[in-house]
């Protein structure tokens, strides 16, 4: 820690200027929606991965093409990495308003390749490489969104740090109620051939006109007081090594950064992504009710990320968390036990109600406790990398590995074991986050 004339990162931390109820809307919803469009094209994809696949990944055999199409979904999870180490260092050196606006840029174009690409009759082997290069750019541009959004909001005051984060997964409940909307309303209105052939694009086309709301909203944001802060402290003191060089120290708080990722991104891409497709598939339930039951999860998700996030500032992150994963790992098998002989809508709502709750009370006050593992010289990057990795690890090929598993083993409880484990994980890290945060010296928060 530096002492005499040089503030140290949590002088700067502590002292955040006063904010008005419109600016505090404003960072709110500047930072939440690119996360929200990210999260609408990511489960709108999802969510339309059969009819996707028919026409762009046309095989014979039914479910390969379905695992083609998933798997595109998947893949795109790999530029992750790189896109949050471009756009993190990006974030770090140049502010989070110009990571922010570059990264919603760059989803707009890959959402505007899946609006209007042709299908594979009319252009054929071109079809699905021009889906997959506009996953990809989408993948590089989310990879380095969660950082720079969520460093935005957290350095704007260290009072309410889980309120201001917890939006970021507010806006994703927000997201999935939307899309399962659209997917519920063109399943019920367009027949099945209009909706194969073109209904699908809808959503697509819906993503684009809020992509320029919020490229214009950032472009015209002001620079966070902490990264202002510290970057004039690092122009007075030669102290200060750059961000690429304190980035690599951070290794053992990103490994547990990456770790506590696991049981929320698993909740996503299992409990909310996965589950109209599981429903359809394996408990043989109609389309629209189960994109009926993911309006319920995102719903809690949107109305109880921020109760969860405030209840944060004032009791604490980690024991939130940390009982959240205890429960959710102990209940899932036998809620999905009970949902295989029991396949009623009623029991399904009751799942996913559960679901939403514990996703709520785990990612509400995740980003911000994330925020806290990281010093601002190295936020941005090290929120980004360590969000990018936990969501390819775990998250990105989920629906995938869900399905290689019911298919290898024949045992349609198999996405349970893969909750549980993603759950044992985050329940780990946060244990030994929880333990190194009661030492004296604040090793997670200074370099």
């Amino acid at each position: 820690m530096e002492t005499g004339s040089q503030t140290s990162e949590v002088d700067i931390a502590e002292a955040p200027l006063p904010l008005t109820r419109g600016m505090v809307r404003r960072i709110v919803f500047s930072s939440s929606l690119g996360n929200a469009l990210e999260w609408f094209d990511f489960l709108v994809y999802g969510y339309f991965a059969p009819l996707i696949a028919k026409q762009f990944f046309p095989v014979h055999d039914e479910w390969l093409s379905t695992l083609l199409a998933v798997g595109t979904f998947g893949i795109s999870f790999l530029m992750r990495p790189l896109g949050a180490i471009v756009l993190g260092l990006y974030g770090d050196r140049k502010g989070r308003k110009a990571a922010l606006t570059l990264s919603i840029a760059l989803m707009m174009a890959g959402t505007l390749a899946m609006a209007v690409m042709p299908p594979y009759a009319s252009i054929g082997l071109a079809a699905p490489l021009l889906i997959l290069l506009a996953r990809l750019v989408q993948g590089f541009a989310v990879g380095g969104e969660f950082g720079s959004a969520t460093a935005f909001m957290v350095e704007h005051s260290s009072a309410k740090r889980g309120y201001y984060a917890s939006w970021q997964f507010a806006s994703q409940g927000a997201a999935a109620i939307l899309a399962a909307t659209f997917g519920g309303l063109l399943a019920l209105w367009l027949p099945p051939a209009e909706l194969a052939a073109w209904g699908w694009r809808v959503p697509f086309f819906f993503g684009l006109v809020l992509g320029p709301v919020g490229y214009y909203i950032r472009s015209h944001l002001d620079e966070t007081p902490e990264f202002l802060a510290t970057r004039r402290e690092k122009s007075r003191s030669e102290t200060h090594a750059p961000a690429d060089e304190q980035a690599p120290r951070q290794w053992l708080n990103l490994l547990l950064a990456v770790g506590i990722v696991a049981q929320s991104t698993v909740g996503v891409y299992i409990l909310q992504l996965y589950m109209p497709m599981y429903a359809v598939k394996q408990l043989h339930m109609a389309a629209a009710t189960s994109f009926g039951v993911v309006v319920l999860n995102g719903g809690l998700q949107f109305a109880l990320s921020p109760v969860m996030g405030a209840l944060s500032d004032r009791i604490g992150r980690v024991r939130i968390m940390l009982t959240t994963s205890i429960l959710l790992a102990s209940l899932t098998y036998p809620m999905f036990a009970w949902l295989k002989t029991h396949p009623t809508l009623g029991w399904l709502l009751l799942l996913q109600g559960a679901a939403g709750i514990f996703k709520a009370a785990y990612s509400g006050p995740m980003p911000a406790l994330m925020s806290e593992i990281f010093p601002v010289r190295v936020r941005s990057t090290g929120l980004s990398i360590a969000y990018s990795l936990g969501v390819t690890l775990f998250g990105g090929f989920a629906p995938t590995i869900a399905e290689l598993l019911i298919h290898w083993t024949g045992d349609t409880l198999a996405p349970a074991y893969y909750v549980a484990f993603a759950a044992v994980v985050s329940g780990l890290s946060l244990v030994v986050v929880g333990l190194r945060m009661r030492r004296p010296a604040p090793v997670l928060t200074i370099a």
